[in-house]
Protein backbone atom coordinates (compact mmCIF):
# COMPACT_ATOMS: atom_id res chain seq x y z
CA UNK A 1 0.00 0.00 0.00
CA UNK A 2 1.39 3.39 -1.01
CA UNK A 3 1.43 6.06 1.70
CA UNK A 4 0.87 9.78 1.15
CA UNK A 5 4.54 10.49 1.71
CA UNK A 6 5.59 7.86 -0.81
CA UNK A 7 3.20 9.46 -3.29
CA UNK A 8 4.72 12.88 -2.64
CA UNK A 9 1.65 14.34 -0.94
CA UNK A 10 1.21 16.43 2.19
CA UNK A 11 -1.96 17.39 4.08
CA UNK A 12 -2.91 20.77 5.46
CA UNK A 13 -3.36 20.54 9.22
CA UNK A 14 -6.05 23.27 9.15
CA UNK A 15 -8.55 22.14 6.53
CA UNK A 16 -7.23 18.71 5.53
CA UNK A 17 -6.71 19.49 1.83
CA UNK A 18 -3.96 17.37 0.24
CA UNK A 19 -1.25 19.16 -1.69
CA UNK A 20 1.79 18.00 -3.57
CA UNK A 21 4.98 18.00 -1.53
CA UNK A 22 6.90 21.18 -2.13
CA UNK A 23 3.88 23.47 -1.91
CA UNK A 24 4.30 26.13 0.76
CA UNK A 25 0.67 27.17 1.30
CA UNK A 26 -2.69 25.44 1.17
CA UNK A 27 -4.70 26.33 -1.94
CA UNK A 28 -7.97 26.20 0.03
CA UNK A 29 -7.34 28.06 3.30
CA UNK A 30 -3.96 29.66 2.60
CA UNK A 31 -2.38 28.28 5.76
CA UNK A 32 1.30 27.34 5.76
CA UNK A 33 1.83 23.66 5.10
CA UNK A 34 3.88 21.67 7.64
CA UNK A 35 7.42 20.94 6.63
CA UNK A 36 8.99 17.96 8.36
CA UNK A 37 12.43 18.70 7.06
CA UNK A 38 15.60 17.07 8.26
CA UNK A 39 16.99 20.58 8.52
CA UNK A 40 15.12 20.78 11.82
CA UNK A 41 17.76 18.40 13.14
CA UNK A 42 20.21 21.29 13.15
CA UNK A 43 18.32 22.83 16.05
CA UNK A 44 18.24 19.44 17.81
CA UNK A 45 22.01 19.05 17.54
CA UNK A 46 22.67 22.69 18.47
CA UNK A 47 20.65 22.51 21.70
CA UNK A 48 22.02 19.06 22.51
CA UNK A 49 25.66 20.13 22.14
CA UNK A 50 24.97 23.25 24.21
CA UNK A 51 23.41 21.08 26.93
CA UNK A 52 26.42 18.76 26.98
CA UNK A 53 28.86 21.69 27.18
CA UNK A 54 27.18 23.31 30.20
CA UNK A 55 26.71 19.90 31.83
CA UNK A 56 30.50 19.62 32.29
CA UNK A 57 30.83 22.54 34.73
CA UNK A 58 27.63 21.37 36.41
CA UNK A 59 29.58 18.31 37.59
CA UNK A 60 32.98 19.86 38.17
CA UNK A 61 32.02 23.01 40.06
CA UNK A 62 30.28 23.08 43.47
CA UNK A 63 26.52 22.70 43.49
CA UNK A 64 26.12 23.71 47.14
CA UNK A 65 28.17 25.99 49.41
CA UNK A 66 27.66 25.58 53.14
CA UNK A 67 29.10 28.11 55.59
CA UNK A 68 29.10 27.62 59.37
CA UNK A 69 30.96 29.16 62.29
CA UNK A 70 33.65 26.51 62.04
CA UNK A 71 34.25 25.98 58.33
CA UNK A 72 33.05 26.29 54.77
CA UNK A 73 32.31 23.32 52.57
CA UNK A 74 31.52 22.94 48.90
CA UNK A 75 29.81 19.92 47.39
CA UNK A 76 29.57 18.80 43.79
CA UNK A 77 26.75 16.58 42.57
CA UNK A 78 28.78 13.37 42.80
CA UNK A 79 30.43 14.51 46.03
CA UNK A 80 27.04 15.19 47.57
CA UNK A 81 25.80 11.73 46.61
CA UNK A 82 28.92 10.15 48.14
CA UNK A 83 28.46 12.12 51.36
CA UNK A 84 24.85 10.97 51.57
CA UNK A 85 26.07 7.39 51.23
CA UNK A 86 28.57 7.92 54.04
CA UNK A 87 25.80 9.24 56.28
CA UNK A 88 23.65 6.22 55.50
CA UNK A 89 21.04 8.01 53.37
CA UNK A 90 21.13 5.41 50.62
CA UNK A 91 17.71 6.21 49.20
CA UNK A 92 18.35 9.94 48.89
CA UNK A 93 21.83 9.30 47.48
CA UNK A 94 20.36 7.02 44.84
CA UNK A 95 17.71 9.59 43.87
CA UNK A 96 20.31 12.38 43.60
CA UNK A 97 22.70 10.23 41.58
CA UNK A 98 19.98 8.86 39.31
CA UNK A 99 18.31 12.23 38.66
CA UNK A 100 21.53 14.20 38.28
CA UNK A 101 23.84 11.75 36.49
CA UNK A 102 21.95 8.82 34.98
CA UNK A 103 18.94 10.72 33.59
CA UNK A 104 20.86 13.63 31.98
CA UNK A 105 23.45 11.33 30.37
CA UNK A 106 20.68 8.97 29.29
CA UNK A 107 18.84 11.88 27.66
CA UNK A 108 21.99 12.95 25.82
CA UNK A 109 22.45 9.43 24.47
CA UNK A 110 18.76 8.96 23.63
CA UNK A 111 18.38 12.24 21.71
CA UNK A 112 21.65 11.65 19.88
CA UNK A 113 20.55 8.14 18.98
CA UNK A 114 17.18 9.35 17.70
CA UNK A 115 18.83 11.99 15.52
CA UNK A 116 21.41 9.55 14.15
CA UNK A 117 18.85 6.80 13.59
CA UNK A 118 17.15 8.89 10.91
CA UNK A 119 20.12 8.29 8.63
CA UNK A 120 19.81 4.52 8.77
CA UNK A 121 16.15 3.88 9.22
CA UNK A 122 14.92 0.40 10.13
CA UNK A 123 11.19 -0.18 9.68
CA UNK A 124 11.12 -2.84 12.39
CA UNK A 125 12.29 -0.35 15.05
CA UNK A 126 10.13 2.66 14.24
CA UNK A 127 7.74 2.01 17.14
CA UNK A 128 10.60 1.48 19.59
CA UNK A 129 12.21 4.77 18.58
CA UNK A 130 8.91 6.61 19.03
CA UNK A 131 8.48 5.09 22.50
CA UNK A 132 12.03 6.22 23.34
CA UNK A 133 11.12 9.75 22.25
CA UNK A 134 8.02 9.71 24.49
CA UNK A 135 10.15 8.53 27.44
CA UNK A 136 12.64 11.38 26.88
CA UNK A 137 9.78 13.87 26.79
CA UNK A 138 8.24 12.44 29.97
CA UNK A 139 11.35 12.39 32.15
CA UNK A 140 12.35 15.91 31.14
CA UNK A 141 10.18 17.45 33.85
CA UNK A 142 11.93 15.38 36.56
CA UNK A 143 15.47 16.37 35.59
CA UNK A 144 15.81 19.41 37.84
CA UNK A 145 15.57 17.76 41.22
CA UNK A 146 19.00 19.06 42.27
CA UNK A 147 18.07 22.62 41.42
CA UNK A 148 14.85 22.29 43.44
CA UNK A 149 16.71 20.87 46.44
CA UNK A 150 19.33 23.63 46.35
CA UNK A 151 16.66 26.31 46.06
CA UNK A 152 14.68 24.89 49.00
CA UNK A 153 17.77 24.52 51.18
CA UNK A 154 18.96 28.03 50.33
CA UNK A 155 15.57 29.45 51.32
CA UNK A 156 15.18 27.45 54.52
CA UNK A 157 18.70 27.30 55.95
CA UNK A 158 19.62 30.91 56.50
CA UNK A 159 20.55 31.14 60.17
CA UNK A 160 22.37 34.46 60.08
CA UNK A 161 25.99 34.12 61.15
CA UNK A 162 25.51 30.53 62.35
CA UNK A 163 24.99 28.74 59.06
CA UNK A 164 24.12 29.62 55.52
CA UNK A 165 23.60 27.53 52.40
CA UNK A 166 24.00 29.07 48.97
CA UNK A 167 23.83 27.57 45.49
CA UNK A 168 27.07 27.24 43.58
CA UNK A 169 27.75 27.97 39.93
CA UNK A 170 27.01 24.32 39.13
CA UNK A 171 23.35 24.92 39.95
CA UNK A 172 23.10 27.49 37.15
CA UNK A 173 25.01 25.22 34.77
CA UNK A 174 22.80 22.27 35.61
CA UNK A 175 19.66 24.36 35.12
CA UNK A 176 20.92 25.50 31.70
CA UNK A 177 21.84 21.94 30.75
CA UNK A 178 18.35 20.70 31.59
CA UNK A 179 16.74 23.60 29.72
CA UNK A 180 18.90 23.08 26.62
CA UNK A 181 18.21 19.36 26.62
CA UNK A 182 14.46 19.97 26.88
CA UNK A 183 14.67 22.43 23.98
CA UNK A 184 16.60 19.83 22.00
CA UNK A 185 13.89 17.23 22.61
CA UNK A 186 11.14 19.71 21.73
CA UNK A 187 12.95 20.69 18.52
CA UNK A 188 12.93 17.06 17.42
CA UNK A 189 9.99 16.37 15.14
CA UNK A 190 8.72 12.86 16.04
CA UNK A 191 7.13 12.54 12.60
CA UNK A 192 10.64 12.29 11.18
CA UNK A 193 10.90 8.92 12.91
CA UNK A 194 8.07 7.56 10.78
CA UNK A 195 8.99 9.51 7.64
CA UNK A 196 12.57 8.22 7.72
CA UNK A 197 11.38 4.85 6.46
CA UNK A 198 9.39 6.31 3.61
CA UNK A 199 10.83 8.28 0.73
CA UNK A 200 8.65 9.84 -1.95
CA UNK A 201 8.60 7.89 -5.19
Amino acid sequence: MTTARQAGLIACVTCGRVEHRGALHCARCGDTLPEHSRRSLQAVWAWLVAGIIVYIPANTYPMLRTSTLLDKTESTIVGGAIELLQYGSYGVAFIVFFASIVIPIGKFIAIGYLALSLRRARPDRVHQRHVLYEVVEFIGRWSMIDVFVVAILSALVQLGSVATINPGIAAVSFLLSVAFTMLSAQSFDPKLIWDADEEPQ
